[in-house]
Parts: structure tokens; sequence; C-alpha cells
């Protein structure tokens, strides 16, 4: 699905060509309907899964998911991504013509709904959830614990890398 070309610009029968335009009209009163329209596909969640929990940040480390995204779809997800204030994105200190990305407040804010994610997977999916097991397990032995990990891998990437 390409986000851009299956919204419409501000509800007019002409499609949008941009990301930002399709996010900046909500379709619908219902909270959930809106999350959905930045967060209803297979592979934004993906994204935020691999930022929170694999620390990815690279285009390249993402495209290397075990999933495989298209290219053409991860730099889609990328743009929604930003043009929610879900993610951020800095050239990288190595070479400017790459790109870092990063989860801002609004992003990082998603843990525990992809905690929540994980646990329901791991009750009725169990067979389906091997690759996901050791952080499973990460949380089911310290849950607070684990949270504060995640955040203080989150924080030590920042530091390193983002500007004051």
């Amino acid at each position: 699905m390409h986000y851009a070309s299956t919204c419409y610009n501000r509800g007019m029968s002409r499609k949008s060509d941009k990301v930002e335009d399709c996010l900046a009209e909500s379709r619908s009163p219902c909270a959930i309907s809106n999350v959905l329209d930045i967060f209803g596909d297979k592979w934004t969640l993906l994204l935020v899964r691999d930022l929170i929990f694999y620390g990815k940040h690279e285009y390249k480390e993402f495209l290397a998911s075990p999933e495989g995204i298209a290219t053409n779809i991860l730099s889609n997800r990328l743009k929604r991504l930003q043009a929610a204030g879900v993610v951020n994105e800095i050239s990288h200190p190595e070479n400017r013509s790459r790109k870092l990305y990063y989860l801002t407040k609004k992003g990082k804010s998603l843990l525990p709904i992809l905690r929540e994610m994980l646990v329901w997977g791991e009750k009725y999916l169990p067979e389906k959830t091997e690759v996901m097991k050791p952080i499973f397990e990460r949380l089911k032995k310290d849950e607070k614990g684990f949270v504060k990990e995640i955040l203080g891998r989150l924080r030590k990437w920042e530091k390193e890398y983002l500007p004051d």
C-alpha cells in the first residue's frame, strides 16, 4: 500500500502526493481510526520495533530485517513516521549522504503498546514468536527493569549522536 496514493487531500477527490497532506486531515472523529492512519499497516510498527528493541537506526539496517521490506515501502513509512512526529532523522556523522533515524518522545511513548503486542503474541502465537523469545523472557523477568533498560539504551544512543 502506498500511503500517499491511498488517501485523499482534505477530503477532495484528488489524491495527494505528499505524506504530510495525508496526515494533516482527520478522516474520523475516532482516535483509533486516526492512529491506524499512521500505524495501520504491517510495516510501520515493525520499523518502530526495530528502533526500540533492536537499536536499528540506518536505512540499510531496516532493510536487513527478516520481514524483507521493499525499499519503496521503507522510504514511504519513514516519511510517514517523520510527518507524524514519531521519528526524526539526522545526517550520519561518517557520511553526510546517509541518514540516522531515531525515535522522538512521541515515538518512545509507543513502547507500552509494543510491549503489550509482545505479551499478546507470546500468549496466543507462541509458535510464531521464537525470534522475540529473548526479549519476552527479559520482559517477564522484570518488566520495570526491561522498560528502563530499553529507554536507557535509547538515551545512550541519543547522547552519542544527537547534538545538545
